[in-house]
């Protein structure tokens, strides 16, 4: 069976490629090892799918070329995605710092992306493994349904992250096949676990707080989450980008409130510690977090040093984590195919004519907050437009 273009993979960035490809009058097959097409979308966003984001800009990205996602960026923007959006009668809404998610549920981006693909004569095969994936004149993918042959393959496998939904290693394994150069992976937006300490994080596990966290020169401000483990939280998880092992994350867990000058102001004050910092922080963190590393005692009987250590405990704490919670918890992959082997005009293969990678499995990760769907979008419609 011939075919202008195969894509294999059903995720975000396949269907988009795939919509692209097929409005330009291309026969497209999909094809997806899952029997559902889509999974990660569906479990995106606690289920209403932060598809993308207002504000979307190179700097929202990590790959070893920082300029390499600009031009598909460029091309197929948020805002275009945003009026795909309307166009399909989806209600969506702002959460915050850009974020847009689906008022109802991911379900919607899903059979949005399905109406595109019947109108695109787009076909999709399920429950579709691929055995092997060879280049004569054409390319010939061997799967557990059968041969078909295509002049064009894009990869669009994604990353190592959420195994349990299928996630595998396959698209690395095809760029290593092909010659291609692989930027070390890792876990990414991920929960970090204390190397240290795990009985305090164990003690406030649930407590959130607002904090600002910082590792080398970057730094994020949104609340993080205590678990077992170690810290969660959104702002954890986007500085888990830049963490690596034997760094330290500094976390001012008071960013509104400058800690030194507030006890200096109330040095008369006959409060007992954890009542007085309940004002500034959550009262059961207050109160545990102090009994665990603070001098708990009323303000008036607090001397120099003590108010000096709890400043820099609180506004500067100093957290050092021994790994990650893995691709089981991570929201992505950091790393993937070199940006280098490919052109960043049509996520072509430079050294292999009618390949391309797309998405995840390219070494392009985004921030969190709807990011990494627009660079599946823009990377899906840039492929999509050249195959």
């Amino acid at each position: 069976m011939k075919y202008d273009v195969i894509i294999i993979g059903a995720g975000a960035a396949g269907l988009f490629c795939a919509i692209t490809a097929g409005k330009r009058g291309r026969k497209v097959l999909v094809l997806e090892h899952n029997a559902q097409i889509g999974r990660k979308i569906l479990i995106s966003g606690g289920g209403r799918c932060n598809f993308t984001n207002r504000e979307v800009k190179a700097e929202n990205f990590i790959s070893r070329n920082s300029h390499f996602c600009k031009s598909a960026l460029a091309r197929y923007s948020s805002n275009d995605f945003v009026e795909l959006i309307k166009k399909h009668r989806i209600e969506f809404y702002e959460k915050k710092l850009g974020q847009l998610f689906c008022v109802e549920s991911a379900r919607q981006i899903v059979e949005m992306l399905l109406t595109e693909c019947r109108k695109a004569r787009v076909e999709i095969r399920t429950e579709c493994s691929v055995n092997s994936v060879g280049k004569n004149e054409a390319f010939e993918v061997e799967t557990n349904q059968g041969k078909f042959t295509c002049q064009s393959i894009v990869v669009a496998t994604g990353g190592l992250s959420f195994p349990k939904i299928g996630a595998t290693d396959f698209g690395y394994r095809i760029a290593k096949q092909f010659g291609l150069k692989i930027v070390e992976t890792r876990a990414s937006l991920v929960a970090l676990a204390s190397a240290k300490s795990a009985q305090n994080f164990k003690k406030l596990a649930g407590v959130s707080v607002d904090a600002n966290v910082s590792c080398g020169k970057h730094s994020f401000r949104e609340n993080i989450l205590f678990t077992h483990r170690g810290l969660s939280g959104p702002a954890v998880l986007q500085i888990s980008n830049y963490w690596q092992t034997g760094k330290i994350v500094s976390i001012d867990l008071s960013p509104a409130a400058d800690v030194l000058t507030l006890l200096q102001k109330n040095r008369e004050s006959k409060q007992n510690l954890d009542n007085f910092l309940s004002r500034i922080l959550p009262n059961r963190f207050a109160e545990i977090y102090t009994a665990e590393n603070l001098p708990n005692k009323p303000i008036n009987q607090l001397s120099n040093k003590d108010i000096e250590t709890i400043a820099g405990k609180l506004n500067e704490w100093r957290v050092e984590f021994g790994d990650t919670e893995g691709y089981d918890k991570a929201e992505v992959t950091l790393g993937g195919v070199s940006t280098d082997e490919l052109s960043s005009q049509t996520m072509a293969a430079k050294k292999v004519e009618n390949l391309y990678f797309i998405g995840e499995v390219v070494d392009v990760t985004g921030w969190l907050g709807g990011y990494n769907f627009q660079w599946a979008w823009s990377s899906g419609f840039a492929a999509g437009q050249a195959v």
